[in-house]
């Protein structure tokens, strides 16, 4: 695959990602649990058809005989597939992408907590610039909500995205370690399924009785088909294409396109307090693999 081919598809990823918020605002009936529990189901069902024709039984041999690693990577994507959606129906499309927007600094503080990794200089004032960014944010929904209803809930749930993906990273961090150091490499792509299948398994009891619309459900196996399960496969394929920092770089569009589908498409202007965090975040996110691959 050419570089250029490459990027493309990556912006098409990033495209296809940032669709959720847009969608979710035009649903009728399906609220908070209930959406996470279609989105999820229809991801795993996509995830089956796709990925059982290529690894047959083995997908299912390390989660059936306990993996750890396959265990505790499948209860990271569980947590960011919930969190993602729930927060959708708490907050702006803005703050939830903004908030998602700090997961290359944890999962680069995670490495130096967790892994020993050294972080440069420029990193730590990364990491600093995008924690004002997301306090400045944040401040401001709590301020809002006395008075006009502003939800800050749904900001912390948020958080739960790129708490999961620091921790998910940083596994695989690790057991790529080991298989650079003589080990068996292991095959990650049965923790996306396993996610799914955690995530629509905890969410149908929470969602029970279902209330989504044929409508609605058409909306949420698209997101599970096409915002979710193929974007994701193709991003482990793009892996073994572009270096971590361009892909780092590109997933940032993703909040650019968010933010403007729910503007033209739903109507959802983002308060000035998110458009001045989010600029500190995504500066400070550009300036860092900028510098890096500088570097």
């Amino acid at each position: 695959m050419s570089h250029g081919r490459a990027v493309a598809l990556m912006v098409l990823v990033t495209l296809l990602w940032s669709i959720a918020g847009v969608v979710t605002r035009h649903l009728d009936a399906a609220r908070s649990f209930e959406v996470t529990f279609w989105r999820s189901l229809f991801n795993a069902i996509t995830l089956l058809v796709l990925l059982l024709p290529l690894r047959g039984a083995a997908l299912f041999r390390d989660i059936l005989a306990g993996n750890r690693v396959i265990w505790f990577s499948g209860l990271c994507w569980a947590l960011m597939y919930t969190a993602f959606m729930v927060a959708l129906t708490l907050t702006s499309v803005a703050n939830v992408l903004v908030a998602m927007a700090t997961g290359p600094l944890l999962t680069a503080l995670a490495a130096r907590l967790f892994l020993g990794h050294r972080l440069p200089a420029r990193t730590w004032a990364a990491i600093g610039v995008a924690a004002i960014g997301i306090a400045w944010m944040f401040g401001a929904e709590a301020t809002m909500d006395s008075t006009s209803g502003a939800s800050l809930l749904g900001s912390l749930v948020a958080l739960g995205v790129p708490l999961g993906s620091s921790a998910n990273f940083t596994i695989l961090q690790q057991r790529a370690g080991v298989a650079k150091q003589g080990g068996e490499a292991q095959d990650m792509l049965p923790a996306i399924l396993l996610g799914a299948l955690l995530s629509a398994a905890v969410t149908l009891p929470l969602a029970w009785p279902l209330q989504a619309s044929a409508h609605d459900i058409g909306l949420l196996a698209l997101l599970g088909v096409f915002q979710l399960a193929i974007p994701c496969l193709l991003v482990v394929r793009l892996s073994r294409e572009l270096p971590a920092p361009e892909l780092a770089l590109l997933a940032m569009l993703e909040i650019i396109f968010g933010v403007l589908l729910a503007w033209v498409g739903a109507g959802e202007v983002p308060s000035g307090s998110t458009l001045a965090g989010g600029a500190l975040v995504l500066g400070a996110l550009a300036a860092n693999h900028l510098a890096g691959r500088r570097g």
